[in-house]
């Protein structure tokens, strides 16, 4: 399954976990959810922005995006960390990406992805921001 499908399972799963009233939104969870999104967005921005860049660049973006969504589970429990949990291990293949090419000697198991690869991490990175932005704004 790609980054961009784990992703549009887990915000069917938020969605109907919060209809259901599974998940019952706190104040500092919706502060949180925002707080998330407005980080994500600064690191992934639209696709005519991230496409023009070169490729390290974009590897740096998407770590961020693993920086930012590490310290949002770390500053909070029950369903938003299960929901941050989830979207980290799906963009966990960045983790092993690599915008560098091996001169020489190993490259600890990194891979170079293809054009193809940073267009998905960054779809799915986009599709978070608005699921999360949905999270946000719910009032009860």
């Amino acid at each position: 399954m790609d980054m961009r499908r784990i992703i549009a399972v887990l915000a069917e799963e938020a969605e109907q976990q919060i209809q259901d009233q599974v998940w019952e939104l706190a104040p500092s969870e919706r502060d949180l959810a925002l707080e998330t999104e407005a980080g994500l967005r600064d690191a992934v921005g639209s696709p005519d922005v991230q496409e023009a860049l070169p490729e390290i660049t974009r590897l740096e973006h998407l770590r961020e995006t693993l920086a930012v969504l590490a310290i949002s589970l770390a500053r909070t429990h029950g369903h938003l960390a299960w929901f941050l949990s989830g979207a980290l291990n799906a963009l966990e293949p960045v983790l092993r990406w690599r915008a560098l090419p091996a001169n020489r000697g190993g490259t600890f198991g990194t891979v170079l992805p293809g054009p193809e690869d940073y267009t998905e991490a960054e779809d799915a990175v986009r599709h978070l921001q608005d699921v999360l932005a949905h999270i946000g704004r719910i009032k009860y």
